[in-house]
């Protein structure tokens, strides 16, 4: 048992002395009020991500048809681009980047801007030669989840980065 935490110790220690730290929970600004996404698409997933993401930071959700007093998330576009990156020796591509650009922006209740309208792009890179494509589909598709999960997590952490005083950034 005094090994255990000797050990647990240890890896703590190790840990902090290498700059690790847990992030914090994510921050709204103060008098958000009720809160809404809003999506070029309805059922974007990407939505109902920003949702549950602002769900779990405590914000309230505003009623589907509410109009006034509230603050609202909007994702103004979402755009997908594969770009090949390189080709084999018959011209065909087999290595792409897949890329995932987002322009949000967040508005208070009052109309003021909570965060300004930005664009975020995130990309990753993938093989799919065109001989032995088995489960290269899917592989495109896992990357997009997680494109849309990490996209949710970049647009909540700026939210968190505008409802942080200047002096504190």
């Amino acid at each position: 048992m005094t090994r255990r935490l000797a050990v647990l110790a240890l890896a703590a220690a190790l840990l902090t002395g290498c700059g690790f730290h847990l992030r914090n929970a994510l921050n709204l600004p103060a008098n958000l009020g009720p809160v809404r996404v809003l999506a070029a698409d309805p059922y974007s997933p990407l939505g109902e991500l920003l949702a549950d993401g602002l769900k779990r930071a405590g914000a309230q959700a505003a009623a589907a048809d509410a109009a006034d007093g509230v603050a609202t998330l909007q994702v103004i576009s979402e755009q997908w681009a594969d770009t090949p990156i390189s080709h084999d020796q018959f011209g065909r591509a087999q290595e792409f980047s897949l890329r995932y650009a987002v322009i949000f922006s967040m508005r208070r209740a009052d109309g003021s801007a909570a965060v300004p309208q930005q664009a975020v792009e995130l990309s990753r890179d993938y093989l799919a030669p065109a001989v032995d494509s088995i489960g290269k589909a899917s592989e495109r598709e896992l990357l997009v989840r997680e494109l849309r999960r990490d996209m949710a997590a970049a647009i909540l952490r700026r939210v968190d980065a505008a409802s942080k005083p200047a002096a504190a950034q």
